[in-house]
């Protein structure tokens, strides 16, 4: 029986709105934030040197990300900033989802951790992918620790 993807490609943590992630065993993370009702929202990228926060600062590196719909109905499309430490989304349905990468390598140095906190109701699931090893989804870290 081959390996499935979670554990061999990535670990996920659904509920992570303002949850800090580990890049420990990854080597970045793709935040996936979805807000129904087109009435767009702000997501705040930060990192911090543990899990428990410490030396917690904003991670301005984030110049791209995509947004659709989420539903499945349209494409993403692709958006462009300066760099920043946040992903507004507009009030529109096109935008009710979002999606930005962080690279661990993007981080500062003695950082592992990184969060993303959402202003309004949306939602944040947290992907860490290329994990440095792969193991079966029972013998994944915990993204948290």
């Amino acid at each position: 029986m081959s390996q499935k993807a979670l554990g061999r490609l990535f670990n996920t943590t659904p509920a992570a709105d303002n949850v800090w992630i580990s890049l420990k065993n990854a080597g970045g993370v793709t935040f996936a934030c979805y807000l129904a009702g087109g009435v767009g929202d702000t997501y705040t990228v930060q990192q911090a040197t543990d899990a428990s926060g410490t030396g917690a600062k904003n991670l301005a590196t984030i110049t791209e990300y995509h947004t659709c719909t989420g539903n499945g109905s349209d494409a993403w499309t692709r958006r462009t900033q300066a760099a920043a430490a946040t992903v507004t989304t507009a009030a529109a349905a096109a935008q009710n989802a979002a999606v930005f990468e962080i690279e661990g390598t993007q981080l500062d140095d003695g950082f592992k951790y990184v969060r993303v906190a959402s202003t309004g109701a949306g939602t944040v699931n947290a992907i860490t992918r290329d994990l440095m090893a792969g193991r079966a989804p029972a013998n994944l870290p915990a993204t948290g620790v």
